[in-house]
């Protein structure tokens, strides 16, 4: 019988690898995604973030109520 629960056990973990290198996989893909997007990205933020004042273009302070 506790072969029975190991198969079992050793099934789950399997299972668990697999999910895991799965998620792995996923989150490659989205940083490699988001590393092919971020230099059109990057730009803009340096620009918006470059006010002296850090006020933003529209003239508002940077928690969104006016100047």
């Amino acid at each position: 019988m506790t072969t029975t629960f190991q198969k079992r056990q050793k099934e789950m973990k399997r299972l668990d690898k697999q999910r895991a290198k799965a998620e792995r996989r996923a989150q490659r893909k989205l940083e490699k995604r988001a590393e092919k997007d971020a230099p059109s990205d990057n730009t803009v933020a340096e620009e918006v973030n470059s006010d002296p004042q850090g006020l933003d273009p529209q003239g508002l302070d940077p928690q969104g109520g006016a100047a």
